[in-house]
């Protein structure tokens, strides 16, 4: 599915996502400034999250409570090596029951079962093309 969208229009592409899953992992694919993060937080409010969403290029991993089910938050652009992935527990964050969204995936497709990806491409400043399969 594409969808090419003004960033005021995120809400919209949010609840089509939503509607359109069928997979409890997302990989979200994009240049930087594209507005991956800005989407996940999109998706976590429509999914019911309450209080701040931040990204956690830090943490490398945030943990939210939906109103149906928990979300897994992994922002892996810091991550060298696979064997970091191992340290932080990255296998046993995937086997949990939770909806699990990925921005920088690269180093964990092959921990991946199903997934669905999501690419964006920056049209302009105020507009994106999305590819959602």
């Amino acid at each position: 599915m594409e969808m090419n969208y003004a960033l005021s229009e995120i809400d919209n592409v949010s609840e089509t996502i939503l509607k359109n899953r069928v997979h409890d992992t997302i990989i979200f694919k994009a240049p930087i400034g594209a507005g991956k993060t800005t989407l996940i937080k999109t998706l976590c409010k429509e999914l019911g999250v309450e209080g701040e969403i931040s990204s956690p290029t830090f943490s490398l991993v945030n943990e939210h409570q939906g109103k149906s089910e928990d979300i897994l938050h992994f922002d892996l652009y810091r991550m060298e090596s696979k064997e970091e992935l191992y340290g932080i527990g990255m296998e046993d964050y995937l086997d949990r029951k939770a909806l699990k969204l990925i921005e920088w995936p690269e180093l964990a497709m092959d921990l991946l079962d199903q997934h669905h990806v999501v690419e964006i491409e920056i049209v302009d400043a105020d507009r994106r093309r999305l590819v959602f399969a």
